[in-house]
């Protein structure tokens, strides 16, 4: 396959760039790849809304800058901060013009909710579904353009770079190029080529990496992890950020339901085993603190009281504003016999999103020559060590739009398309005889993340994790090089390939700031530094 633009997911990201570029240039070809579904995003699963200051007389664009900054405890940078804070309404804007519908209150003005770290209400939300509106807009949209075409079921395996040519390449390799990738096409379990003269990197979080998360099984770190193989730059990976209240399963493992922070924006109150409610305890913000610190005080809580989750209190809200705002929160715990206007909700931390990635520019360049990398797989700058609630929706795009213009200019100098790239190489593989090898692997990874490097690490844990993690990798490489490509492989060496480089990051950070809390350096550096990887 060819194509003159190359998209690699299909959450906010990658659709906006995808209609943006098929919409400046209608005489080049767009190709979206997704390894599942087309709406199977991170996106879809986003309930609490997009930050954006749309009210004049009662916000302000400095505002929203300064709680951005302050939420990024020291290491956002200002400049994308400011970017993104005031690109950001024109964006919103957009998307509304392409079909989202976002709540508006009686008098038609859009209702805008409030959540932890924000000084003004300015979240937009439709009900607490809102990911999923907008990923239903863009879709809608995407299918409009008749230059745009979407291949699902398609597994990325390796960008193609000099690598695959012979050439020896390094981090300090200069003119590294993607031409393309492999991408394993899940039907007929064939590797095949798809070259591209300009490829974004649009694939989404890690948080499968450990044992609960928010995210969908899909969030399995392929982008960062494919980037780092290719010796592009990754940053501050050890920024993972916990949303402080999942819905709490017994037992439950991998993706955990979402009680968006605008529960707690609306009135409701943590409370402990013994009924109190403690976050005043924690931060003068209570409830509405940024989200490490909810996380944290959790955390706390649920190791002083030895219970493996807190209560999210509802029962004093008005019964029929939280149906109305919350219809899929009230539903879902309803059908597991948990009535919110009687019954607490229990809630416990889980991984949430990666505020680290592959590193860009203002322009989502990526240190790989046409690529371009935004959305939760990229490292902008913009929420440096913590991400403020609903910002991660506008900073997507706000990328997506400045690569772009930045990709539609580049091609503008593009001739040809590189001539033949080398076919992949599967001598000497077949097909795995036992997938136990692969399942049981992928065990022990959650369990050391969750255990290790989760909310609240020191240096032991933290090598304990980088030992069990060097023979993790060491196993799974052995098993990668004689076995037949599988998503189930590849999915596992690119999660212990993210959970290496969150955990190599986590120890060289010699402080505690933001996400990242380590017990044996409670004090924050005076040295402001982000960690390359």
């Amino acid at each position: 396959m060819q194509t003159d633009f190359l998209v690699i997911g299909s959450g906010i990201a990658g659709l906006t760039y995808a209609i943006k570029v098929a919409e400046a240039c209608p005489d080049k070809q767009v190709l979206i790849v997704t390894k599942s579904m087309a709406d199977e995003t991170n996106t879809k699963y986003a309930q609490g809304g997009i930050a954006v200051v749309n009210d004049l007389e009662k916000d302000s664009f400095d505002k929203h800058i300064d709680d951005t900054l302050i939420a990024g405890d020291g290491l956002c940078n200002k400049e994308i901060v400011e970017v993104v804070v005031k690109e950001g309404a024109l964006r919103v804007a957009e998307i509304i013009e392409w079909g989202a519908r976002f709540d508006k209150e009686n008098d038609g003005d859009y209702a805008l909710g409030k959540e932890g770290g924000h000084s003004a209400h300015r979240i937009l939300h439709h009900k607490d579904v809102t990911g999923a509106e907008m990923e239903r807009a863009l879709l809608e949209t995407v299918r409009s353009f008749s230059n745009i075409r979407f291949v699902n079921h398609y597994f990325i395996v390796d960008l193609i770079t000099q690598h695959h040519f012979g050439y020896l390449v390094t981090k300090s390799t200069p003119d590294v190029q993607c031409f393309g990738v492999y991408a394993l096409n899940l039907q007929t379990n064939r590797i095949e080529i798809i070259q591209a003269k300009i490829t974004m990197l649009a694939a989404g979080g890690n948080g499968q990496v450990y044992r609960t998360t928010t995210n969908p099984s899909i969030a399995s770190g392929d982008g960062v992890a494919m980037v780092y193989r290719a010796k592009g730059r990754i940053e501050n990976m050890e920024f993972i950020q916990f949303h402080p209240t999942a819905l709490y399963q017994a037992g439950q493992k991998g993706q955990a339901f979402l009680i968006t922070e605008a529960v707690r924006g609306d009135g409701g109150i943590l409370r402990n085993h013994q009924g109190e409610a403690f976050m005043e305890r924690y931060d003068e913000r209570k409830d509405l603190a940024p989200r490490d610190i909810v996380a944290r005080a959790i955390d706390s809580e649920m190791k002083i009281s030895g219970t493996e989750h807190v209560w999210l209190d509802c029962r004093h809200m008005n019964p029929e504003k939280f149906i109305h705002h919350f219809p899929n929160i009230y539903e879902t715990c309803k059908s597991l016999g948990i009535d919110v206007t009687t019954h607490m909700i229990p809630v416990a931390p889980a991984a949430h999103y990666s505020c680290g990635g592959v590193k860009t520019d203002e322009w989502g360049r990526t240190s790989i020559l046409h690529l371009y990398a935004a959305g939760e797989c990229a490292s902008t700058g913009l929420h440096g060590a913590n991400r403020l609630a609903s910002n991660s929706l506008l900073e997507a795009m706000v990328f997506a739009h400045r690569s772009y213009l930045d990709a539609v200019e580049k091609m503008k100098s593009f001739t040809t398309i590189h001539a033949a790239l080398p076919e992949w190489n599967a001598k000497g593989t077949s097909v795995p005889k036992e997938m136990i090898l692969i399942t049981q692997s992928l065990k022990e990874l959650q369990q050391v993340m969750s255990d290790y490097v989760g909310i609240v690490r020191n240096d032991i844990r933290l090598q304990r994790a980088m030992r069990r993690l060097d023979l993790l990798w060491e196993e799974t490489e052995e098993l990668y090089r004689n076995t037949t490509i599988s998503p189930q492989i590849m999915e596992l060496r690119n999660m212990i390939t993210v959970g290496y480089l969150i955990t190599k990051g986590a120890a060289f950070r010699k402080e505690s700031r933001g996400l990242h809390f380590n017990t044996d350096y409670p004090a924050k550096s005076p040295l402001l530094q982000n960690i390359v990887l």
